[in-house]
Parts: structure tokens; C-alpha cells; sequence
């Protein structure tokens, strides 16, 4: 679109949000600074405003991974639509944490007020994802077990405590939460290939694990990371033909990295060390700090 309707602003706002999330910073750059120019001569509408809104915070993101901080600040200062107010504080905490400044990078998002019902959770959420991201995973973890004691059948609650414990090779506490998730919510996939890909990887009652990433698959036929999870648990049993099938068949859907290496392990143990190679090669282009 943005080759044959150059002047249609938000073609350029989508190209750079995908442009960002395959790791390709410098084109996405290009991207939003050109919708940026584009938008600038748009009437004022609500449209315009989350735009306007998803670009700067984009372009501080970008400023962010270059520690250009001072720069990722003026983009979210350019930022007044309340609409994003959580996830604008939420980047200028983690530009406090990157600073040294943790702390007052969770005060930032604690201080936010709770006009909604489901703002309280929202900040939750924002305050765990900036200390995982900042490898404070114990911290986390307690956060998430005091909101899971307060909300007993929030499953996305539970989900996200389980994930941080295997962060933290609390594996028994892990699985503890997964079966209490696909208890309470039967047909929440992600809690079976999450449960049986930890199997997998573990090596561990893999026949178990397989029927467990079976089912999340048949809850969501095709998705590409359950399908990868099969084809790692068919790699772990043996089935290496099988194995490569699945793995080839993620890896044409979602060219994901960490699929890249599952793929790449099977074909260096098949005896195809130049395709292996290519693979992680591949892979490594799309996020080098892998």
C-alpha cells in the first residue's frame, strides 16, 4: 500500500508497528516519521489522536534501544491522549530502571489513578512486565502470588505467576498453577503447551507432554508456537522426521527465532549442519541479541 498510496498516513503507522515488532528498528523508523508527516496534515479526529499517540510511543521505544533517553522522553512528552496514559508511564519507568531507577519507575506506575474497573489490574500487569523485564523475577513472582490470593480464579493471573515460576525453576509451583488454570478454564491453550513444552524441554514424562501440546493444538489448529512445541516433543521422543515436518511447517508461518533454533537443532542432529546453520543464521538476522 505505502508503494502505491504514498500519501495514505495510516498504511505507514501499521508498516512500522510490524517494522518494530520483527526487530528492524531503522525501517521503522522511517515508517512512523513518515506518518508522522502525513498525519500532520490531517484534520483533528480521535483517529488521529491514537495514531499520533502509537507513533510517539513507538518512537520513544526506538530512542529507548539506543539509550537515547533523553530523546525517548521528548517523544512520550509529545504524548497527551489519556487513553495511553498507562503505557506512556510505563515506558518512562522503564526509562528510570534503565537509569538505575527501579523503584521510582514502579512509584511511576503505582501513582497512575483508577478510573476504570479493570485499572488496578491493567497496572499490575504494567508493574510485573517492567520487573521481568528487568530480571527482578522474584519480585514478580510475589507480586503476582499476592494478586492470584486476592482473585483465586483470575486465570491470567495464574497464567503469567506459573510462567514467572518456571523463570525461577520453581517447576512443581508451575505445574501446580498451569493444572489449576486448565481446571478452572478448560480450553484455555496456552496453559496445556505451556505445561507440555516445560515437559519437553525437561525432558521429562514426554509421551504425557505430547498429549498435553496435542490438545492445546486442537484448540487452536495451526497457531505456529504450539505447532513448534509438537515438534519439539517429537524431536525429545526421537521422531526426528516428524520433528523436522512440524518445525518446517511453524517456521513457514512465523519465522520466529526461538522456532529457528528448534529447527536449526533438529537438521545439526539430523546430520544437515549447512541447513542447521542457515537456519540460526536467519534467525539471528531477526533479533542478533538472541
Amino acid at each position: 500500500i505505502t508503494r502505491t498510496q504514498a500519501d495514505f498516513a495510516q498504511a505507514w503507522l501499521l508498516l512500522g508497528s510490524l517494522q518494530l515488532q520483527e526487530k528492524q528498528a531503522a525501517t521503522a523508523e522511517a515508517a512512523f516519521k513518515q506518518y508522522l508527516s502525513l498525519a500532520e496534515l490531517q484534520p483533528a479526529s480521535a483517529a488521529r489522536e491514537r495514531g499520533l499517540a502509537q507513533a510517539f510511543l513507538a518512537m520513544a521505544q526506538i530512542a529507548e534501544q539506543r539509550k537515547s533517553f533523553d530523546e525517548a522522553e521528548k517523544w512520550l512528552q509529545r504524548i497527551d491522549s489519556p487513553d495511553v496514559l498507562l503505557q506512556t508511564q510505563s515506558r518512562r519507568a522503564a526509562l528510570l530502571a534503565r537509569q538505575g531507577q527501579l523503584q521510582a519507575g514502579i512509584a511511576l506506575i503505582r501513582e497512575l489513578p483508577e478510573r476504570k474497573a479493570d485499572d488496578a489490574r491493567n497496572k499490575l500487569f504494567a508493574e510485573v512486565a517492567l520487573l521481568k523485564e528487568f530480571k527482578q523475577l522474584q519480585m514478580a513472582f510475589d507480586r503476582l502470588a499476592q494478586a492470584v490470593a486476592a482473585a483465586p480464579q483470575d486465570i491470567e493471573l495464574m497464567y503469567e505467576q506459573a510462567m514467572t515460576a518456571e523463570k525461577l525453576n520453581r517447576l512443581p509451583e508451575m505445574e501446580q498453577l498451569l493444572r489449576r488454570v486448565i481446571q478452572i478454564k478448560p480450553d484455555y491453550q496456552a496453559a496445556y503447551n505451556a505445561l507440555g513444552y516445560s515437559l519437553a524441554d525437561r525432558g521429562l514424562r514426554l509421551e504425557e507432554a505430547r498429549a498435553l501440546i496435542v490438545k492445546a493444538l486442537s484448540l487452536a489448529p495451526g497457531d505456529p508456537f504450539i505447532t513448534d512445541s509438537l515438534g519439539w516433543v517429537e524431536f525429545r521422543l526421537g521422531r526426528h522426521e516428524e520433528a523436522l515436518r512440524l518445525l518446517r511447517e511453524a517456521y513457514r508461518a512465523r519465522p520466529d527465532t526461538e522456532i529457528a533454533a528448534h529447527l536449526g537443532e533438529v537438521l545439526w542432529v539430523m546430520g544437515r549442519q549447512d541447513e542447521a546453520r542457515q537456519i540460526w543464521r536467519e534467525g539471528r538476522t531477526r533479533d542478533a541479541s538472541n
